[in-house]
């Protein structure tokens, strides 16, 4: 088992958060949910159980300071150690709206959201971490260029990703000295994500899968797989980096090379 023994936070319990909480599980570890509603931690935290893992749960807001900070205490204390924190909470993002006729305050919610609740979680994390230098901080989302023709409408959710990417940095920078690596997950959306009922899901899933080069997108399920390899120590080499689960969506000597498109007239 990759993470046989160790002891992995994960802020959020929606379909990713419970992805890669299922595939820690079954490497091994113990897995601590928190989020804000108790009913959808402890459905996942049976759903492990009943599957042979082992999964707490606790009612937490990672915008919360002193919740965040408690919570992670309490963890140490309990376990014996921190191995590996991951943020997935939703992104509280506004799309489908020009930049020219959006509120500021639905700009800056996901901005806000990624960076205090990334900052708040891998913090309380790292202190725990130092000690014992050693853990992995996991984050999704990271930069990524759609280009000119696909990348509009998304309101703030680009530009907290790109603030996600520049924390990981610092994170990366600061904390490698401790033994503590600090990667992001990135993909180009997962279309199982996706609500069922949300009015765009079909284009988007098919503007996802027509980006790739292998014409699929990431599952969950793909998700969970490289989220428990990158927190394992059979990547400890990786740190200060992205894991790329993208189909080649992503691949910035393609895009470099490609030619870009003329700018609109007027």
């Amino acid at each position: 088992m990759l993470l046989a023994g160790k002891q992995a936070v994960i802020y959020g319990a929606g379909a990713i958060g419970g992805a890669i909480a299922g595939a820690f599980a079954r490497e091994g570890a113990t897995v601590f949910l928190a989020g804000r509603t108790r009913a959808r931690l402890e459905a996942l935290a049976e759903e492990i159980r009943a599957a042979g893992g082992a999964a707490e749960t606790a009612e937490v807001d990672a915008l919360d300071e002193r919740a965040v900070d408690a919570h992670a205490d309490a963890v140490a204390a309990s376990a014996g150690s921190i191995d590996v924190c991951v943020n997935v909470i939703a992104d509280n993002d506004v799309q489908g709206t020009p930049l020219v006729e959006m509120a500021v305050e639905d700009f800056l919610a996901p901005v806000v959201t990624n960076l205090r609740s990334k900052f708040l979680t891998s913090r309380a994390a790292a202190r725990h971490m130092i000690p014992q230098r050693a853990g992995v901080i996991l984050a999704l989302g990271g930069s990524g260029d759609r280009g000119p023709m696909t990348a509009h409408d998304l309101g703030g959710l680009q530009v907290a990703f790109d603030g996600v990417e520049a924390l990981r940095r610092q994170l990366a920078a600061e904390l490698g000295r401790h033994g503590i690596r600090v990667v992001t997950l990135r993909t180009n959306g997962i279309p199982e994500a996706i609500p069922a009922d949300y009015e765009g899901r079909d284009r988007i899933a098919a503007m996802i899968e027509r980006e790739t080069l292998l014409g699929r997108a990431a599952t969950l399920e793909d998700v969970g797989h490289v989220a428990a390899f990158v927190a394992s120590d059979r990547a400890r080499t990786m740190t200060a980096a992205t894991a790329n689960i993208s189909f080649g969506a992503y691949d910035d000597e393609r895009r470099a090379n490609s030619p870009t498109p003329p700018p609109a007239a007027g």
